[in-house]
């Protein structure tokens, strides 16, 4: 192995001495510009100082001249207030003018109207005819006077109300009589209640089939029995348990009752299991 190919595959910086020269040039230049920064932003803020005390000069010398025309401006103000003084007043009396004169004219009217409409006779004019005849109209104040009372009476009288009234009333009896006849037609709603018994022997010896049917043997309008049957109770003896439909109106739970426990022969007790309404 040659040195020139060792060489070749060592790291080896040959010019640090130039990067350093750039180096400290680098960081020479940047030190250099924050302080080139630093001058510039001193800079500023004297400016602004020396604005901020020219503003204060002036405003002060606003504040001496505008107190010179502060005395003129109030003067005029009172003098503005003082013309619209004098035109709100003239403008009162106008309104004043106005709502007398309104109130006249409101009186005037009211006596127009209370009294009759005077009409100006009129002069004869006869009417030629295509027969050669003529007609002389004439008109006068009373004859249309008593035409306008008479108008008036007409329409105060009601010729036709009676009969409208009495068409409304035979209407009004038709259409009720018509409703009352839909109602009865109507079939009416029935309330019913489905009930379930229990019908208790006496032992157990009880013929169970015999009690069932003095039970259905019950019978009554509005009654109708359904299922049954028997549901231990203990030693060996079974209840009848019993379903029936029932119309409100026609049979009860008391009736049912009694008529049921008339067979002492083969029931003890009666008692309603459940009752619901249908």
């Amino acid at each position: 192995m040659s040195s020139v190919d060792f060489l070749a595959q060592e790291k080896i910086w040959f010019e640090k001495p130039r990067y350093d020269e750039a180096e400290r040039r680098f960081y020479e230049r940047m030190n250099g510009s924050s302080q080139n920064i630093q001058d510039v932003g001193a800079n500023a803020i004297l400016q602004d100082i020396a604005r901020a005390r020219e503003n204060i000069q002036k405003s002060l010398a606003g504040n001496s001249s505008s107190s010179n025309s502060g005395a003129g401006d109030q003067g005029e103000i009172i003098s503005r207030i003082k013309s619209l003084e004098l035109e709100n007043q003239s403008l009162y009396k106008v309104v004043d003018n106005l709502r007398a004169a309104l109130s006249k004219l409101e009186c005037r009217v009211a006596v127009l109207e209370k009294r009759p409409a005077s009409v100006t006779p009129a002069l004869a004019a006869s009417v030629p005819f295509t027969n050669g005849t003529g007609v002389q109209q004439k008109a006068s104040a009373p004859v249309k006077q008593e035409e306008e009372n008479d108008d008036d009476d007409e329409d105060d009288i009601d010729l036709f109300g009676s009969d409208e009234d009495e068409e409304a009333e035979k209407l009004k009896e038709q259409r009720l009589k018509e409703y009352a006849e839909k109602k009865a037609k109507k079939p009416a709603i029935i309330a019913k209640s489905s009930i379930l018994l229990d019908v208790k022997p006496w032992d157990d010896e009880t013929d169970m089939a015999k009690l069932e049917e003095c039970v259905r043997s019950v019978q009554a309008d509005g009654l109708l029995w359904g299922t049954s049957k028997l549901v231990p109770v203990g030693y060996g003896i079974k209840k009848l348990q019993i379903a029936c439909v029932v119309e409100d109106d026609k049979v009860g739970t008391d009736l049912l009752e009694e008529e049921i426990t008339k067979f002492e022969d083969y029931v003890q007790s009666v008692d309603v299991a459940a009752f619901n309404k249908i």
